[in-house]
């Protein structure tokens, strides 16, 4: 029977002071702290700590760690790009509640295509019965940080997509996440967008469907940051480019996209 000893019950009071509550912890996070691989075992035991996964732990004293938390520890201690983004990002921001997403069950992340997650992450069965979904992409060129922020969801600050970049995202992932409804929907509610914010992620996106199906809803809404953009330092691409069968073509933009939506005006 292990005791533990006045070092070892200090340590584990140092962590639990650096260690914030709702977030999972790493090993590379318990080592930095001193904790040892052996010295873990002694505190899950102990039930200071839970094992959720391979390699990743959460406070006994949580009553449970959300997808957000577990967020926190893949940008925290492992370094990932991974992020909330697309329209799970425009729910958090409060542009889709004129839409019906998936609501709180349905996750949406990004990041690049070398990024996996973890087993512990997507294996873990998430309060709420929450589903993740991972994009792995090259939508935006490697290392791109502009329309990146950081938000506090569920009581941790995790980077975020911004409205700007979020939407983009959510044409990506048309039609597995979004209709054409709702991106509608979506884009007529976006007159706020930051147009140099914009018009760096345009130029710095590598999908020719994402920024001709973004200008064409810009467009349709007239929003004002438009006004602002310089397209021509944007590559559209040569050729035509399908979307859904027996659209029609909108010939500015050389896209063919749904006809009961009307989105050519």
């Amino acid at each position: 029977m292990y005791i533990m000893d006045r070092h070892n019950g200090s340590k584990i009071n140092q962590l639990l002071i650096a260690w914030p509550k709702g977030t999972v912890a790493l090993y590379s996070f318990l080592n930095r702290a001193g904790v040892t691989r052996q010295l873990a075992s002694v505190y899950q035991r102990g039930h200071w700590i839970k094992r959720i996964g391979p390699g990743a732990f959460m406070r006994a004293d949580d009553k449970d760690v959300s997808w957000a938390g577990g967020l926190y520890a893949l940008q925290q201690y492992d370094n990932l790009s991974i992020h909330t983004g697309g329209i799970t990002a425009l729910e958090h921001l409060g542009f889709a509640h004129t839409i019906h997403t998936g609501g709180n069950n349905h996750v949406i992340l990004y990041g690049n295509p070398n990024e996996k997650l973890p087993s512990w992450f997507s294996k873990y069965a998430w309060p709420g019965n929450v589903q993740v979904y991972y994009y792995p992409t090259n939508l935006f060129h490697a290392g791109i940080k502009d329309g990146i922020k950081e938000k506090e969801l569920n009581g941790c600050n995790v980077l975020i997509s911004s409205a700007e970049r979020a939407i983009m995202e959510t044409l990506y992932s048309l039609p597995k996440h979004s209709t054409f409804a709702e991106i509608k929907l979506l884009m007529e509610g976006l007159n706020a967008l930051r147009p140099e914010i914009v018009q760096k992620l345009l130029e710095k996106c590598n999908s020719i469907k994402v920024k001709r199906l973004f200008m064409v809803l810009a467009e349709l809404f007239n929003h004002e940051w438009v006004k602002h953009l310089n397209l021509r330092k944007v590559n559209f691409g040569r050729g035509k480019r399908m979307t859904v069968r027996n659209g029609v073509l909108n010939n500015k933009y050389n896209i063919t996209v749904p006809g009961e939506y009307s989105i050519e005006k």
